[in-house]
């Protein structure tokens, strides 16, 4: 079975971007040279997420391709004209989820963005790690990573590794006995 992991920043706040989805805090975070992403990003076969978090990145990536090669699941309740490479949905994220881990494909979905996608994913007990960076700087609001819901968890610590200005917490769901 595919595994589903999440990969992401937030403020020491809690937040995943400022009120109008601002990333300026993070972009302003000096990784002294070091990161994950690129070795974690070789693992990832599917990006799942929400409408705002695809058209954010869109708009970050500028007039670059959209991780090429890479399939996009996007939710959104909004009729789409078919792209290449991405799959607009407006079904239930832990079924359509399921679905892609039972793919013979040996790569990740990666679940990106948070908020209520997240967190009903994190509710159906589908994610299976998590690589949290931590970014010095307090928002005081925007859109928090987990907002409140029905998920509650216990985790299992795998490392921390400090990238610059950055600490990135790696857990994941505990083994079963």
């Amino acid at each position: 079975m595919r595994k589903v992991v999440f990969y992401g920043a937030v403020s020491l706040d809690g937040y995943l971007a400022a009120k109008n989805d601002s990333l300026e805090w993070l972009f302003a975070t000096d990784l002294a040279g070091t990161s994950t992403y690129e070795a974690f990003e070789k693992q990832v076969t599917t990006m799942v997420m929400g409408r705002v978090t695809y058209e954010e990145v869109l708009k970050l990536m500028a007039d670059q391709p959209l991780y090429p090669g890479k399939e996009k699941v996007v939710f959104s309740h909004r009729a789409r004209e078919k792209m290449e490479e991405v799959t607009f949905v407006a079904d239930d994220p832990v079924a359509v989820v399921r679905e892609l881990q039972q793919q013979e494909d040996p790569g990740w979905i990666w679940i990106v963005g948070g908020g209520g996608l997240l967190t009903e994913l994190i509710a159906g007990d589908l994610i299976d790690e998590y690589w949290i960076q931590i970014a010095p700087v307090l928002l005081g609001a925007g859109k928090p990573l987990f907002p409140a819901g029905n998920y509650r968890r216990r985790l299992e610590y795998v490392e921390t590794i400090q990238m610059g200005e950055l600490v990135e917490l790696h857990y994941r769901k505990p083994k079963e006995s």
